[in-house]
């Protein structure tokens, strides 16, 4: 694939929606023209264009907020893009971890169970989606009081303690022959586990496709 293949429109742009590779969160939504997008091939980190002022920008250039690119991808019309990245704090102006915090429409409970979608076996594993997708959002915001916040601020040395610690309530709580402290700690042990992916850039994605590669041997 080469850049003069992709269709930008008839202003010379083209809309670049960023997610995060890791939770895979949509950050923002931006446009590109082509020095924009020859500039974030370059320099691996997003580069826009801005309508309103008809100029470059480089993200994160004042605030320190910039986003390290893993990918970029295009659609099967070739004008329209994803950037995967790893961001460096907030993608949003108002310092949140992502533009889009408002929502139109939320399923409740009661809709889900007139789906046939509530306790389904295979959904009792969105949890683990959904606290990934939650730490990136205490990784990158650091609200005051989260215990969440305390572990990235402290670092990966602390991080690892705990992932230690929890491993070892693990075996004793197993050793113990005890069900529901097993339980508990087990479902520590996965926070914390998930704090480390989180600060190690790891996604849950891969450790998922580690275990099909392994399964399929």
């Amino acid at each position: 694939m080469k850049l003069h293949e992709i269709q930008f429109d008839e202003k010379g742009l083209i809309p670049a929606i960023v997610q995060d590779a890791q939770s895979k969160e949509v950050l923002t939504v931006a446009y590109m023209n082509k020095e924009s997008l020859q500039k974030s091939i370059e320099t691996k980190e997003t580069w826009f264009f801005s309508r309103s002022r008809q100029e470059l920008w480089h993200k994160g250039e004042t605030s320190g907020n910039t986003q390290l690119i893993v990918d970029i991808r295009f659609d099967c019309d070739k004008d329209a893009l994803v950037i995967l990245v790893h961001p460096n704090g907030p993608a949003c102006h108002n310092g949140t971890y992502s533009c889009f915090q408002g929502r139109l429409f939320e399923e409740t409970k009661q809709d889900q169970k007139e789906k046939g979608l509530v306790d389904r076996p295979e959904r009792s594993f969105d949890i683990l989606n959904t606290l990934e997708s939650v730490l990136a959002t205490r990784e990158t915001e650091r609200p005051e009081g989260s215990y969440t916040t305390y572990l990235f601020n402290e670092g990966v040395d602390k991080i690892l303690k705990k992932v230690g610690e929890e491993a070892s309530e693990v075996i004793i709580a197993a050793k113990n022959r005890d069900k529901e402290e097993l339980t508990s700690e087990s479902a520590d042990l996965l926070y914390h586990l998930l704090v480390l992916l989180r600060e190690q850039k790891v996604p849950l994605d891969d450790i998922m496709r580690k275990l099909e590669e392994r399964h399929k041997e």
